[in-house]
């Protein structure tokens, strides 16, 4: 809601030396927060091969051949249900 209320005065606001270093300051330090965030979720959620092989091709699938999300969000879930039961029924 507050990107949508901004966003007219955007353009304005870059005109202003000051503003506009203010929007750089802010554009940076996001993209340090997202990183850092992303290092945490990527170091907690890639705990096995399995999890690495399935980032990996969906991160194949989205960037290369734009497959939606969606589709690999309940694949992945589909493939960790199948690996619990597989571990289940092996007695793991």
């Amino acid at each position: 809601m507050l990107v949508g209320i901004l966003n007219p005065w955007v353009p304005k606001l870059r005109q202003s030396p000051w503003a506009s270093g203010f929007l750089d300051g802010v554009n940076a330090a996001s993209l340090g927060l997202m990183t850092g965030v992303t290092y945490i979720l990527a170091r907690t959620a890639l705990v096995d091969w399995l999890t690495v092989m399935v980032a990996i091709v969906s991160a194949v699938l989205v960037f290369r051949f734009k497959v939606n999300s969606a589709w690999l969000v309940l694949i992945g879930g589909i493939i960790g249900l199948i690996s619990q039961l597989a571990q289940l029924s092996i007695g793991f």
